[in-house]
């Protein structure tokens, strides 16, 4: 006997969505002037500063840095394309496609976006501190801010969409967005991003979640429709 496809759905309203969106957006594009321009050099330095020791090194026990490297980690191109993997097969698993697909082209389209802003900036990275971290490429914006911004959040968007309640739902989203800030800090506290590096990369990430959640509902809908397997077969 085939599953009992989940049909309740609950997903952000897409207003709102385009409200949280559009104000990343304006932050983003803020740091997108003020980086070429030279105006977030001063808040740089003094943030890739505070908190080091004589020798450059962040305060705080040895531990601490096994800790924040693990954090770190969260946002890497492994642990990103395997969180989203098994998302997504679960989703399918629970016959979510609209969720599935939905977050499919997040994430997909949210990495690709970050390496062509990348390439267009090609800010150097700091060395002014030691680089706790090995780390390659240009430094604006933060490619694991960015990429855990839109992957973590969209991750929480797609699975809040299966609760009828909405303070998971409301929890579910913050407790995303505090995890990719935590994974975008860490990036500054290894020394390898410039503090308005892993700022704009947190909010375009997120803005491109947000963007999604509101502007993507109808094609993944659409896929979802063609895909189900109750649906008549198509000519």
């Amino acid at each position: 006997m085939p599953k009992t496809p989940i049909l309740s759905r609950h997903r952000i309203d897409p207003r709102k969505a385009a409200i949280v969106a559009c104000l990343c957006w304006t932050g983003f594009a803020f740091f997108t002037w003020a980086v070429p321009t030279g105006h977030t050099q001063y808040i740089d330095r003094i943030g890739l500063l505070f908190w080091r020791a004589g020798d450059l090194r962040p305060l705080g026990p040895v531990k601490l840095l096994e800790w924040v490297r693990d954090l770190t980690a969260l946002g890497g191109s492994l642990l990103i394309t395997s969180f989203t993997t098994m998302a997504v097969v679960a989703l399918f698993w629970l016959k979510c496609r609209r969720e599935a697909v939905l977050l499919a082209l997040t994430v997909l389209t949210g990495s690709v976006v970050n390496t062509l802003l990348k390439a267009l900036f090609g800010r150097p990275r700091p060395e002014i501190v030691p680089h706790l971290t090995e780390a390659g490429g240009a430094s604006f914006p933060s490619g694991h801010s960015f990429n855990s911004a839109s992957t973590y959040i969209a991750l929480a968007l797609a699975f809040a969409a299966l609760s009828p309640r909405a303070g998971v739902r409301h929890t579910l989203i913050a407790a995303a967005i505090v995890l990719s800030m935590m994974i975008a800090w860490s990036r500054v506290w290894l020394g390898v991003h410039w503090p308005s590096d892993v700022m704009a990369g947190w909010l375009g990430g997120a803005a491109w979640a947000f963007t999604a959640s509101a502007l993507l509902y109808r094609p993944a809908q659409r896929v979802a429709a063609i895909t189900r397997p109750d649906s008549p077969e198509q000519p």
